[in-house]
């Protein structure tokens, strides 16, 4: 028994970090808020794709271009815990997650960074 509680710990432990994080950009106060199911991962592969001036965001990169990397700030802003029922669904509650945060922090249009969401159909 205690083997299988050593497992499921570690199992636990073993998560990598998903969640929801933005770009700040502190020169004009424009954001970028952006999900992954591994936090670290995306917001590293931000940093890169800006510093090598590739990133798919062009206002952003526009941005980065003209007030440099010390302009903006990458911060964690929620994390998804880990459930104890296999049949959570992750990606739905990211999306959910990641929803409410966009609209807390008006990341579209004038205000950020984020591209309009597109009109669902009815």
């Amino acid at each position: 028994m205690s083997n299988h509680r050593e497992l499921k710990n570690q199992y636990k432990e073993s998560m990598v970090p998903m969640g929801v994080f933005v770009i700040r950009n502190t020169k004009n106060q424009r954001v970028y808020v952006g999900s992954s199911s591994n936090l670290e991962g995306a917001m590293n592969r931000h940093r890169f794709e800006l510093s090598t001036k590739t990133h798919r965001n062009s206002a952003l990169l526009t941005d980065w271009i003209a007030h440099g990397p010390a302009a903006f700030h990458f911060e964690v802003l929620d994390r998804i815990a880990q459930s104890e029922n296999p049949n959570f669904d992750y990606p739905a509650e990211l999306a959910t997650v990641l929803a409410l945060w966009q609209e807390e922090l008006h990341c579209f249009g004038a205000q950020g960074y984020n591209p309009a969401p597109s009109k669902k159909q009815a």
